[in-house]
This record gives C-alpha cells, sequence and structure tokens, in this order.
C-alpha cells in the first residue's frame, strides 16, 4: 500500500486547500492511503528556542509523518504571489537540525497542487516551492494540480462539487503514486 502524506498549508477552518486534500483522500484509488495534516502548533521559527527547548511536539510529530511516508503533498494557498509564511516557517522548523534534512526531504517525492478564489490558480507559489524543495534535495513531480475559482468548485461544506477537479485530482493522485513508486 502506498502511504502519502498531505500537507495543508493554510490554518484556516474553511481552508480550500485543507478541503481539496480531503477530497483527494475520498478519492485515492485501492491500495493509496492519504493521510491528511495541517501547520496547527508549530510556531514561529526561533533559534534560541530549538537551542534552550529543542524541536518543539508538533514539528517532530509531522516530521515522523514525512519520514513514514512514501511521498508528500504540499497544498499550498497564495498569499502575495507566493508561499504562506506559516507553510515556510513549518519546513525551515522541519529542517531543523540541519542533519535532518536527509532523513525528511532528500530523495523523497514531493508533489504541489492548491486551490485558490483566484483565476490563476497557485502558480506563483507553487513556482516559488521550487527552489525550497530543489535546496532541500527532494524529488519534485512535475505535474501540477491547480484549482482556480475554489468558491465554485467546493460547496458551503467544503465539498468538492466540480467533477473536471474530480477527475484531475484523481488522475493527479494516480500519477503522484506511481512517481513515488520510482522514487
Amino acid at each position: 500500500m502506498a502511504k502519502l502524506l498531505a500537507i495543508s498549508g493554510s490554518l484556516r477552518k474553511q481552508s480550500y486547500n485543507t478541503a481539496l486534500l480531503h477530497a483527494a483522500s475520498a478519492l485515492a484509488p485501492a491500495g493509496v492511503e492519504i493521510e491528511v495534516a495541517t501547520l496547527h502548533g508549530i510556531p514561529l521559527y526561533d533559534g534560541d528556542l530549538e537551542e534552550r527547548e529543542g524541536i518543539p511536539t508538533a514539528v517532530r510529530a509531522l516530521k515522523q509523518k514525512i519520514i513514514d511516508s512514501d511521498g508528500v503533498i504540499l497544498a499550498t494557498p497564495e498569499y502575495n504571489n507566493s508561499i504562506p509564511g506559516v507553510f515556510k516557517n513549518a519546513i525551515d522548523w522541519l529542517s531543523r537540525p540541519a542533519t535532518d534534512i536527509q532523513q525528511v526531504f532528500a530523495q523523497r517525492a514531493f508533489a504541489l497542487i492548491g486551490a485558490t478564489p483566484s483565476g490563476f490558480g497557485t502558480l506563483l507559489s507553487q513556482n516559488a516551492w521550487l527552489s525550497v524543495l530543489k535546496q532541500l534535495g527532494a524529488y519534485h513531480w512535475p505535474d501540477r494540480l491547480l484549482v482556480s475559482h475554489a468558491h465554485e468548485v467546493f460547496d458551503e461544506h467544503g465539498q468538492l462539487q466540480d467533477a473536471r477537479v474530480k477527475q484531475d485530482l484523481q488522475r493527479f493522485i494516480q500519477g503522484f503514486t506511481q512517481f513515488t513508486d520510482k522514487v
């Protein structure tokens, strides 16, 4: 069984990106398990805090989930044409201590998706992730899923309603799962 970890880069209760990941989990083909994770509980990175108290519990838990997975899907919102600060902050924590980068990121399959109310998807945010993933030594799957006009794709309960997006999401999950088998 393929085990994928899907991390939402939004803290919002009604996040389109979290909803997209829950839809992916529900649409996953047989033999694919998708666990959805959020960034709740991860403090702002502070080198003094790290030195004084070590890696926070929420960071250690998320790090272990990444290590235990066959691949990671990052569902990224787009704030000011780039990566949301809370998401980048989490990655900065996950790369500490630097000796953990190899185990957590290097040669691990990562994929990017995102949903937004705008008409451009989360293209700029996803592009900003590429240099971060490269720096960490992750294997980036080149296919991406960009969901535009998310307010029309999800209902008021966060359920994916758009048939085309459902089909695209299913293909995306199937393709990424095959990619993780090759990594």
